[in-house]
């Protein structure tokens, strides 16, 4: 059995002037502007109430450690590779002797900067790490006045360390669990 389909005829006449005028779209869009401004929405009083996010919101990059206290990444590349925005740079280092407390592999990341200027908070960098060493926090991006801010570095994105901050790491780690918002 074939099945055919028509196309629509589009009408290609000249607009009239009254058309041209557009006066008819205009006054809809009045008037669903005017509809607007006496509906009433609940007031949010900002500093001492939030609206909640959803639970598939992504915020802030982290950058994850062991249950040791060592550094997840590996400076693999991955996440840099599969950023869209190109906001994620990164340049690797071997692993000195002495250092096996500090990082799990013999390579890291030296340096690891994200742009969030640039970032479009897609998740793709936490889907490519094959690490789990970043994920994208409950946490918002908080506000700042220059462009430098921004551009957050390794000791901004890692979690607290286990033994110097226990309370800060079992937070860190209950975020990204989900059991606080």
């Amino acid at each position: 059995m074939q099945l055919t389909q028509r196309a629509k005829q589009v009408d290609r006449r000249p607009m009239t002037f009254v058309e041209s005028l557009y006066l008819w779209n205009i006054a809809k869009g009045m008037w669903i502007t005017f509809t607007h401004l006496f509906k009433k929405r609940p007031t949010i009083n900002y500093p001492e109430q939030t609206r909640s996010f959803s639970k598939v919101f992504r915020g802030l990059h982290v950058l994850n450690r062991d249950a040791e206290g060592r550094e997840n990444c590996t400076a693999c590349g991955l996440c840099a590779v599969a950023c869209p925005a190109e906001a994620i740079t990164m340049e690797a280092a071997e692993r000195l002797p002495g250092e096996e407390n500090l990082y799990r592999e013999e390579k890291y990341a030296a340096k690891y900067e994200i742009n969030m200027l640039r970032c479009i908070f897609c998740g793709l960098c936490e889907e490519a790490c094959p690490k789990d060493a970043i994920y994208l926090s409950q946490t918002f991006a908080p506000a700042n006045y220059g462009r430098k801010g921004f551009i957050y570095k390794k000791d901004e994105l890692l979690i607290p360390h286990p033994v110097n901050d226990p309370q800060g790491y079992q937070k860190a780690r209950e975020e990204k669990s989900g059991k606080v918002k």
